[in-house]
């Protein structure tokens, strides 16, 4: 099959911006690029001189989580606790006593008619007999219901979750407000969803993804299900059945060494291994919390909370343990450390011999606050380092909040990562940053918001090229595949995912890259979107 009449965007390659090309499909690769017009044999469909490029690769996300708001309770659009409650009422018609009630996205900072943080003694109002559970629009708090926290009372492991991730009340009582760890500990231990709820809600969402041209993504949803098991066979049964339009790695959280021991001992997969559409990904450990809530770990008091400088889960020992029998079983680690006391810890634990990081390619997520000295030792250790540019739409003017004035220039710092060939990915965070990949190449390349603020871009030497934000969203998470040979570029032999755009990147204003539209979108040789919108 041959699609004539393109023109295709590939950063730092030949091909000629103002030529039309035909790309040549075999089964699921590219054979060859012709010239246009094709004049041989094979059977043509005219792409109508529209633009084709790689399609994208999320190398950070919680797909199952974004799957289950479009599923069960979806507090995004709540704005007040009235409204939060009618929807949970009238989503559970009947609460029966002992019942689990669940549901993301809520965000009460914005609550106009409570004048306090939700805690256990308001979801009372609900109902008294429900275990309830509610996660914070960015994944880092929750709140439950006072049975809920009796349930996890009885938990010994809990125990061992850092006291400054568990709110407590007036009488020293939890107060069913939980950060961080403690909100992934909940998850993964208090109930378990089946294989076949995950893969109703991954049927729900997978449309979305390929409407925005993203064909492979990397996940962590281990918490959103409570087995590696379950969630295996979720994604692996919807390839079985044809229903899995793209390429997914599984990442597997650990709160512990015994974790990945347990792991290592039950599972011969290793990172990289698995079907011909799911594989086993990285082993994903939380060094620290979030800015927003004072628990990342900084080197430095947060200036507008001086008494606090946030905290690491782990001693230097225990992840260097982690990090090393990783590393000596062939299993890649993806670090969450936002803070820059996190992201030394994380490369310190990279810099062990024996965590192999340069063969295995380990990863750091966020790393939204370094310094000279940890870029000068990440270009020296180039690990990967997954950033999620959109949140810079909603953070750039509390970055000083965070931060001291000096270190300002050191926060999200994609250029110096960039210019120190530091191999650096963009995402999403879904559902926590954008989906549309446009949006976050948008942030990458302008660092304002979509309103052009602050004008000129926050700490505008750190902006990124197009391509090089484009590259970030393609070729180099192919790598972290270990597929950069075959994956991620419009070249003969690589797979074929690509999209179909309506307008060439390099000819929109910087300040409308968010507009850009895709047309089409097809995996592994296979058109799965169309906008039925194009003629």
């Amino acid at each position: 099959m041959i699609l004539e009449n393109v023109r295709i965007f590939q950063p730092y390659r030949s091909f000629n911006q103002n030529q039309k090309y035909a790309v040549e499909i075999e089964g699921e690769q590219i054979k060859k690029i012709h010239s246009s017009p094709y004049e041989g044999k094979e059977e043509t469909i005219n792409g109508d001189g529209k633009v084709l490029c790689s399609s994208f690769n999320d190398s950070h996300m919680h797909f199952l989580r974004y799957g289950l708001l479009k599923k069960e309770l979806d507090f995004t659009e709540v704005t007040s606790w009235e409204e939060m409650k009618v929807l949970i009422e009238n989503h559970y018609s009947e609460l029966e006593q002992y019942d689990w009630v669940y549901g993301k996205g809520f965000n009460d900072d914005q609550f106009e008619d409570i004048d306090h943080l939700l805690t256990a003694d308001d979801l009372n109002e609900i109902q008294v007999n429900a275990y309830m559970y509610f996660m914070h629009q960015d994944g880092h708090e929750c709140v439950i219901s006072e049975k809920a926290i009796e349930l996890l009372k009885k938990e010994e492991d809990f125990k061992k979750e850092p006291e400054e991730f568990k709110e407590k009340n007036a009488d020293g009582q939890w107060n069913g407000r939980f950060k961080d760890t403690a909100v992934h500990y909940i998850k993964r231990h208090f109930w378990g969803r089946s294989t076949e709820d995950a893969k109703e809600a991954l049927r729900k969402a997978a449309p979305k993804l390929s409407e925005h041209g993203v064909t492979s993504f990397h996940t962590d949803d281990i918490n959103f299900i409570g087995s590696y098991d379950r969630l295996w066979n979720a994604y692996t049964e919807l390839e079985e059945e044809g229903d899995l339009p793209f390429d997914v790695h599984l990442h597997h959280y650990i709160f512990n060494i015994n974790d990945l021991r347990e792991y290592l001992n039950n599972n011969q997969k290793r990172s990289g291994e698995g079907t011909k559409q799911v594989k086993v990904g990285a082993v994903k450990i939380f060094l620290d919390g979030t800015q927003r809530l004072y628990t990342a770990a900084m080197r430095n008091p947060y200036p507008v909370e001086p008494s606090k400088a946030g905290l690491l889960v782990y001693t230097q020992a225990q992840l260097n343990d982690i990090v090393r029998t990783a590393g000596e079983n062939g299993m890649q680690v993806a670090m969450h450390a936002i803070g820059d006391k996190a992201v030394e810890q994380a490369v310190t634990a990279l810099e062990q011999p024996s965590a192999t990081t340069g063969a295995l390619r380990h990863r750091i997520i966020h790393a939204q606050t370094l310094a000279p000295d940890l870029i000068d030792r990440l270009r020296r250790l180039k690990p990967y380092i997954e950033t999620q540019p959109s949140f810079l739409l909603e953070e750039w003017d509390k970055k000083q909040n965070w931060s001291p004035d000096e270190l300002l220039p050191y926060c999200d710092p994609f250029r110096s990562l960039q210019k120190d060939h530091i191999p650096l990915t963009l995402s999403s965070d879904l559902p926590i940053g954008a989906l549309n990949p446009w949006v976050t190449i948008f942030a990458a390349v302008n660092r304002t918001d979509l309103n052009g603020k602050p004008e000129g871009g926050w700490i505008p030497q750190e902006k990124l090229t197009v391509e090089e934000a484009f590259i970030g969203f393609t070729k180099t998470p192919a790598a972290l595949e270990y597929r950069e040979g075959n994956k991620g570029m419009i070249e003969s032999g690589y797979q074929a995912d690509f999209i179909l755009l309506d307008r060439h990147p390099q000819e929109v204003d910087p300040a409308d890259l968010a507009q850009i539209e895709v047309l089409e979108t097809w995996h592994r040789g296979k058109r799965v979107y169309k906008n039925d919108d194009i003629s």
